[in-house]
């Protein structure tokens, strides 16, 4: 199972989202080729009902424990609750360009 698939399952068990995208941005950064190692994450769940953002953020990071302590480096999150959504009208943003790292040859 890819890392992408590896995030969309365990999100999906941890929240129960209304919509979720996970995008694997790796390519776009200076890492080998292949990595599967930058995310941008957009989940819009009920479970985020009355959290701050970073109590979302949290809630993320502990349904992806593991991969965070392994193969991810960088993880983009975008956490809203089904009425934000509404009212956001949707769309995932882009992420800023990569300023770091090497890539290995």
């Amino acid at each position: 199972m890819s890392m992408q698939d590896t995030i969309h399952s365990k999100l999906t068990q941890a929240l129960s989202p209304q919509w979720l995208e996970v995008v694997d941005e790796s390519h776009t950064h200076n890492v080998p080729e292949g990595s599967e190692s930058h995310f941008n994450v957009f989940v819009v769940a009920a479970a985020f009902e009355g959290l701050r953002l970073v109590s979302r953020h949290q809630a993320v990071y502990r349904a992806l424990a593991t991969e965070m302590a392994g193969s991810i480096h960088a993880l983009a999150l975008k956490t809203l609750t089904p009425s934000e959504w509404e009212s956001a009208g949707g769309g995932i943003g882009q992420s800023p360009p990569c300023l770091g790292g090497s890539k290995a040859d």
